[in-house]
């Protein structure tokens, strides 16, 4: 190991997270009405007022979580506070038992609600990181419920008490989505360390994400995890969706699966979490341009989705986090190799140290869509500061070793 460049690096993770951290303190937080705002274009103005609760929740783990890595600051659990407060008074639908709306207007009107649970996942993780700093006893309380409705609902325990139905007619088509299991084994692994009393739960949920995905979605004879397949795990190839790979999910999901493979000291787990990084990284990586595709097929036929030859923020902040983690774990230098190559395209693309934090789409070649966005709908504080912090971490820990 080069360890003068290992420390440069390391310096400038901490460099980019603050400037991050930075970034939406001053731009998105709301100071009126709570919460933050996320749609914020390159400079941090704002483009539009309606929010995101997935944000909200994303938003709110995230500054407590700082908290937790490097000591309580006022501001950083201010501003997680006021995104859990916004949650609670505006965010939740309450004729339909509490479950959370999608987007709401910027002073908490709902504005759409949506089948899938992932508003209640970050509200879960929210509460859960804010308690285990203040011992707010209500905190993990509406954690609890969060985890308890997402389990039902993603194992169809209970109707959806929207009243939304599955997204295609059951009768002819149905499925599993690896977005389900793969999601709450994180909210799992945050849930354990945050709620330690009910340590046995979340071993036993841990257990069960683990083998939904390995015995439906991981498909090691196609090299890919698949976005989609039939109940039992069966191939639906014949349908553009039944062939989706979203590399990036599937790098998220191997660092999942390694964290867990270490706290069980499972190393046949552990060789399965490697497996699917370096299948999805080689399958994803645009050796033309650089960077990492966005969606491919499993088959190599054409993608459907117009944003597949894209690159986006999220995907090269989980490399950052599983190439790290694996490069820790094991000492090979073929993970620090893929380390550095996602900082090097980081930089060169994604970055911006004039104002702070990332762009968020990138067209292939690697210019930002135009005009250029740092925050929306769907990107706000949260892939970015998280890498930071476990990148920061982990190189605190290799650094101790050189």
């Amino acid at each position: 190991m080069n360890k003068e460049k290992f420390q440069e690096t390391h310096q400038w993770v901490k460099d980019e997270l603050e400037r991050t951290v930075d970034f939406w303190l001053k731009y998105g937080i709301d100071r009126e009405n709570g919460g933050v705002y996320t749609c914020l274009d390159r400079t941090g103005k704002i483009f539009a007022t309606d929010k995101s609760v997935w944000m909200q929740g994303r938003c709110g783990w995230i500054f407590a979580f700082l908290c937790t890595n490097y000591g309580i600051k006022d501001e950083w659990l201010e501003a997680s506070r006021s995104c859990l407060d916004f949650l609670e008074e505006h965010c939740r639908n309450k004729d339909a038992e509490g479950r959370l709306y999608f987007t709401v207007t910027g002073d908490g009107k709902p504005l759409r609600q949506r089948r899938y649970c992932h508003s209640e996942n970050f509200y879960c993780i929210a509460n859960a990181e804010y308690y285990s700093l203040t011992g707010e006893k209500e905190r993990i309380e509406r954690a609890r419920w969060a985890y308890d409705m997402v389990y039902k609902l993603n194992n169809g325990l209970i109707k959806d008490p929207t009243g939304m139905g599955p997204k295609t007619i059951p009768e002819t088509r149905t499925g599993r989505a690896f977005g389900d299991p793969m999601i709450y084994l994180n909210v799992t692994n945050i849930m354990r360390r945050c709620d330690p009393e009910n340590k046995e739960l979340y071993d036993a949920r841990a257990k069960e994400c683990i083998q939904k995905i390995i015995d439906y979605h991981y498909k090691p004879e196609l090299k890919c995890v698949l976005e989609t397949v039939g109940m039992n795990g069966e191939l639906q190839t014949d349908t553009v969706a039944g062939r989706v790979v979203n590399p990036g999910h599937d790098i998220e999901g191997s660092w999942f699966i390694e964290d867990e493979a270490n706290y069980e000291g499972n190393e046949e787990l552990k060789a399965i979490a490697r497996n699917i990084y370096s299948n999805a990284i080689n399958a994803g990586w645009d050796e033309k341009y650089g960077g990492l595709l966005y969606f491919i097929d499993a088959l190599g036929c054409p993608p459907e989705a117009y944003e597949h030859d894209m690159k986006l923020w999220w995907p090269h902040n989980e490399i950052l986090i599983a190439s790290l983690m694996f490069y820790r774990d094991t000492e090979d230098e073929t993970y620090l190799d893929w380390f550095y190559k996602d900082v090097d395209y980081i930089k060169e693309h994604f970055a911006d140290p004039e104002y702070g934090e990332w762009y968020g789409y990138l067209r292939r070649e690697g210019l930002p869509t135009e005009p250029p966005c740092k925050g929306s709908t769907f990107k706000g504080p949260f892939h970015v500061p998280r890498s930071l912090i476990y990148a920061d971490k982990m190189m605190d820990e290799i650094e101790k070793t050189m």
